[in-house]
């Protein structure tokens, strides 16, 4: 008996593939649905990939198999996401270039990537960090430039002490940088931003479009932060400012400004930039040193709502617009000054946080919304915050909700105070980096011609590879004795290059539009490929990437589509969040020293071992603590695959008999199997499709223990290549080996996908899956329409299932009839 032997069989397959060139993509082909399967590409910080990625890569490969093998003509490229942080402060510490460092992990993780047996086309590999592809990402930002939609501003930004750079919002996670853990400071500098904000509404339109996940949508829309409401202008005293020159306009955002006639004072947020002209002499080292101290403060602590509110009195006063009351300025951190207008008008009796503040410091509350009470002068335990008629405000008293809201804002229109505005949470995003390893921005600054952009001709803007790139607060291009200094393009005089990089988001912003054409010198994508096969069809890759990546491409191509560049404006029409193989109950991480590498257990199993096993053993979905516990037995399974095709596959290559005889069973089978499997592969149910594949496996060994050594029918045979057929997605190398032992001439793969026929499924008799508490522990065979009463006597009784309930209390027993009973058991 020969045994089963994965390596000799996988590598024989993968040279096969190579030689035959059997992933190389057809493009251009007209042959069966386009399908442009793409994960999320690695990044090559670390020298090899983790479980964590076969559990990304190899499932995703599966499916995309599937969809080849039911006629789609599938493009599934790969490459490496390798400008960034972690590339470069691994150089600093080893005191090396980033390239050659970054150059061997990427050439590391292309072999390992290789022993997956994923249909890569490697024609297609990119690499962000090399010249040829990085000059079309400042293409892409001088497009974006030309458009207005990017500028270089003074703003407060997310400062990282320790990777001594700038970070979005995005990556700010809890007021820590979500590269080092450390804590994020505010810090005012000149830096890049695109405009994100002018596509606020078409971002949240296009979600309606795409079949995203349910939760990433909710993400991307919260994010956003669409919201109604009004802008009121205050105006500052004449006797609060020194400077007459001042505009004493402070305008404020509001989305109640039903509650106008309810404030009592009004808040700056530290950094807005009247604060400093309004301080009297008296507080002005008060202020001051408030002002440092909330600096320090990261935004997502300034704004919880278990913080307690602090705030200093500038010494200034304004006049509310509509009772011309004039109330206190104060400055609280509680404000963000990336929010609105950086100030708020301060309704206590109406916000939980300006209710909060006020009692702090004894300021008035003032009801002018009805709630429990109908008593406009009762007292108020806590801030009422829903909606209800106004009080204490004049003529629009007893108005209600948005009536009242549409009125308030049609008086203030009226007499020049205010208008009705829409407001987002969204930010524009901030694309300055003051670090080496990234695409330099191409804008030169000349004194006498200002901003400037690099003419494409001279693009790409190389990084010089002479740079000490220590960090230091400031981008180490600008150290370099030479790199900076040019001509400036419009005027010839001398000019320095822009010495900021570009965020590594910006790079994978636009990375799945070149692979289709990666090598292309002449343009960053070819309009006729992209336009046929964007968007793309599945994307896959994690959660955490719902307010970066996932929105940042979204961006970029839509505003590829406003410039006509595209004829779409979604890059990925379906989405699957993979998810996280964990160990020791924790995200894998070489500081945390739980990183599980798979090379071990490939030396023990084999590929497909371990690829069918993260599949069998985790939901895609979901994912779950590592346990090896299971790895044998999914070896052995496969053995018994392999077993079987050796010892039967004579019998199968002379299928001729007309006895079919237990041929019934082995048949509902078979098409129970494969519509099974057909819409668990569809759905990245890898977990459910292999035990499919098992109910199929027990099912032949059993008709073939029944037919012994006697000649077989030729649907019976016809059963076995379907069975390997619905095998080869899950297992490749050993789906090809069983189809060539069974006289295939060709690569399983350019096989169809079997169908089913819901008449096969139809039978007196059914089998009813047996689960307590959503596991699954037993089946038991009925006839087909129990009732639900029966079917919950007989599960009760039936093989172990008292075992399994023994000593404990059924709560529920939940019915599907025909199908399942589930015990819930505490």
């Amino acid at each position: 008996m020969a045994a089963y032997q994965p390596h000799e069989i996988e590598s024989k397959w993968r040279a096969t593939w190579e030689e035959s060139r059997a992933h190389a993509s057809n493009l251009q082909g007209s042959s069966g649905e386009d399908c442009y399967c793409l994960v999320m590409f690695s990044y090559p910080s670390g020298n090899r990939l983790h479980l964590g990625h076969w559990f990304n890569y190899g499932p995703t490969d599966s499916w995309a198999r599937f969809r080849k093998m039911q006629g789609a003509n599938v493009f599934q490229p790969m490459g490496f996401d390798s400008f960034g942080l972690p590339a470069e402060n691994f150089a600093i510490k080893q005191n090396v270039h980033p390239r050659p460092h970054t150059e061997a992990n990427i050439a590391y993780m292309r072999e390992q990537l290789r022993t997956i047996g994923a249909m890569y086309d490697w024609d297609h590999e990119l690499e962000t960090h090399q010249p040829e592809y990085y000059r079309w990402t400042q293409w892409l930002f001088l497009e974006l430039y030309r458009a207005n939609s990017a500028y270089r501003s003074e703003a407060p930004v997310n400062w990282c002490d320790s990777c001594q750079t700038v970070l979005a919002n995005e990556q700010v996670v809890q007021g820590l940088c979500e590269r080092c853990d450390n804590p994020v400071r505010r810090r005012l500098l000149t830096q890049w931003f695109f405009r994100i904000t002018e596509s606020a509404d078409d971002l949240l339109e296009g979600l309606g479009r795409i079949d995203w996940p349910n939760k990433t949508v909710a993400m991307q829309k919260n994010w956003i932060g669409r919201s109604e409401g009004a802008t009121v202008r205050f105006t500052v005293t004449e006797s609060s400012v020194s400077d007459e020159s001042l505009d004493r306009e402070l305008a404020v955002y509001t989305t109640r400004p039903d509650t106008l006639f309810g404030v009592t004072y009004m808040v700056l947020a530290p950094e807005h930039p009247l604060v400093e002209h309004l301080c009297s002499p008296e507080r002005q080292d008060e202020v001051s040193a408030y002002v440092e101290a909330a600096s320090r403060v990261s935004e997502v602590d300034r704004t919880s709502t278990v913080r307690e509110k602090t705030g200093v009195f500038t010494g200034a006063y304004a006049v509310n617009p509509i009772n011309g009351e004039e109330i206190p300025v104060w400055v609280a951190d509680y404000v963000l000054g990336s929010y609105g207008t950086g100030a708020v008008m301060a309704v206590p009796a109406h916000d939980e946080r300006d209710f909060d503040f006020a009692n702090r410091y004894g300021l008035p509350v003032r009801r002018v919304i009805l709630g429990e009470s109908d008593d406009p002068k009762a007292s108020l335990d806590a801030a009422w915050t829903e909606d209800g008629p106004m009080c204490n405000s004049g003529e629009f008293d007893g108005l209600d909700g948005a009536v009242a809201r549409e009125r308030v804002i049609a008086y203030l229109d009226q007499w020049g105070h205010g208008e009705a505005t829409v407001n987002y949470r969204l930010r524009d995003w901030l694309i300055s980096r003051q670090r080496y390893w990234g695409a330099p921005i191409p804008i030169i600054h000349c004194a006498k011609c200002g901003e400037v952009p690099v003419p494409q001709d001279q693009l790409p803007v190389r990084l010089p590879e002479d740079v000490e790139f220590k960090p230091t607060g400031e981008s180490p291009l600008k150290r370099h004795p030479t790199w900076r200094f040019v001509d400036c393009p419009k005027c010839g005089g001398g000019a320095e290059r822009d010495t900021d990089t570009m965020d590594t988001f910006v790079d994978s912003s636009w990375y799945f539009l070149r692979y289709l054409d990666p090598k292309d010198a002449s343009r960053p994508f070819d309009p006729e490929l992209v336009n046929r096969w964007m968007p793309v069809h599945q994307y896959v890759g994690g959660p955490e990437h719902a307010v970066m990546h996932l929105l940042y491409a979204r961006y970029i191509v839509k505003v590829l589509h406003r410039l006509g560049h595209v004829a779409f404006d979604e890059p990925f029409q379906r989405l699957v969040h993979q998810g996280v193989i964990t160990s020791n109950g924790a995200r894998m991480s070489k500081s945390r020293g739980n990183v599980v590498n798979p090379e071990d257990y490939l030396e023990l199993y084999g590929s497909d071992t371990l690829r069918a096993y993260l599949m069998f053993g985790f939901a895609y979905i979901e994912g779950g603590d590592w346990d090896d516990s299971g790895l044998k037995a999914m070896f052995r399974y496969l053995g018994r695959v392999h077993r079987f095709v050796h010892e039967r596959g004579p019998q199968v290559l002379a299928a001729a008999s007309s006895d079919e005889s237990g041929l019934d069973e082995l048949r509902f089978t078979r098409h129970n199997s494969v519509k099974g499997a057909t819409a668990d592969l569809e759905r990245f149910q890898f977990n459910t499709a292999i035990s499919r594949h098992m109910e199929l496996t027990n099912a032949l060994y059993a008709f073939a223990d029944a037919r012994g050594d006697n000649p077989w029918p030729a649907e019976a045979a016809d059963i076995v290549r379907d069975w390997v057929r619905t095998m080869a997605p899950l297992t490749p190398h050993l789906g090809e080996e069983l189809w060539q032992m069974l006289g295939g001439e060709h690569s399983v793969f350019d096989d169809r996908w079997p169908t089913w026929d819901p008449a096969a499924l139809e039978r007196d008799e059914v089998t009813v899956v047996l689960q307590v508490n959503g596991k699954l522990r037993d089946q038991m065979k009925v006839a087909r329409g129990t009732e639900r009463d029966a079917l919950t006597e007989m599960a009760l009784a039936y093989g172990r299932i008292p075992h399994w309930i023994d000593g404990k209390q059924v709560r529920k027993v939940i019915v599907v009839p025909d199908k399942l009973v589930n015990i819930v058991v505490a």
